[in-house]
């Protein structure tokens, strides 16, 4: 055996490999029944409730049973309506959150990774002051300006996380920029809209998807911490955050009006970031590089 070889790593085995697949495709399977789970509760609530949102006949704190599966809260609220509204709430906010971090920090991303000179400098340090501008005060200067709702809480953690997946997108496409095919792609006259929709993004997208599956799960646990601060959606809408923050002070007495709504929030986003994981086995092109 040369000196060469003893340097060189081991590849892995094909059982090795048949191994990690097997584990990626149960870390995805996993992960998609637990968010699914919720999605679907979140899907019926849309239409259909065991009770009005602000249905307040049920007693105060009574237990589970007498067609309250959950029991109710401190004000005779059906708890088991307000997890099933609570779950809703996350799966917008979470969408919402990605759906706006997406579209702004993929083109802030593109440009930046397209700009040279003082320009590409000047948006760098534009999006790491973004990333180091906290979330909760960002909610509060939107919440100043427009009111304390879902939309406030969404529009406040997209634009925080734009800048985390803009800067990620700055990375990736200049390393794909960077590649002899481009250079010579553009050599030989294509465009930059071509380029872009043509070598860039196709490189870049399977890394941007988990990514965005990670911000969906980081953005239902911030919805939830704004909701418990009230800066989320209002009453009647029963964010899981405020659900929590109602529960405190009866906990020893009605854990259920707690424990439901934490539980729940807890499985979603471990659930995301299994998937998240699964995503990353499957699609990102380095794994699938050591796994060849």
């Amino acid at each position: 055996m040369t000196g060469t070889d003893m340097l060189e790593p081991a590849r892995p085995t094909s059982t090795a490999r048949a191994g990690r697949r097997t584990r990626g495709s149960a870390t995805l399977v996993v992960g998609c029944v637990l968010a699914g789970a919720i999605a679907l509760l979140a899907l019926v609530s849309l239409f259909w409730l065991p009770y009005p949102a602000d249905d307040t006949s049920g007693g105060r704190l009574t237990g589970p049973g007498g067609g309250h599966l959950l029991g109710t809260d401190k004000l005779g609220r059906d708890l088991f309506t307000q997890v099933m509204t609570g779950s809703r709430i996350a799966v917008e906010a979470g969408l919402g959150s990605v759906l706006i971090a997406a579209v702004i920090g993929v083109t802030l991303g593109l440009l930046a990774a397209f700009a040279q000179g003082w320009l590409d400098d000047t948006l760098s340090a534009f999006l790491d002051i973004l990333i180091a501008f906290p979330t909760l005060l960002l909610a509060m200067l939107i919440v100043a300006a427009r009111s304390a709702t879902l939309g406030s809480a969404v529009l406040a953690i997209g634009l925080a996380q734009s800048a985390v997946v803009a800067r990620l997108v700055r990375i990736l496409a200049k390393r794909v920029l960077a590649q002899d095919y481009i250079t010579a792609a553009r050599t030989s006259g294509t465009s930059w809209p071509r380029t872009v929709l043509g070598h860039v993004l196709p490189n870049i997208w399977p890394t941007l998807v988990v990514n965005l599956a990670l911000q969906f799960g980081l953005a239902v646990l911030a919805e939830a911490g704004l909701s418990y601060l009230g800066l989320g959606a209002p009453p009647p809408n029963a964010s899981w955050g405020r659900m929590l923050q109602e529960a405190q002070a009866t906990f020893t007495t009605a854990p259920a009006g707690a424990l439901a709504p934490g539980i729940l929030l807890v499985l979603l986003v471990i659930g995301v970031n299994l998937v998240a994981d699964g995503l990353r086995d499957t699609l990102d092109p380095a794994t699938r590089r050591r796994r060849t």
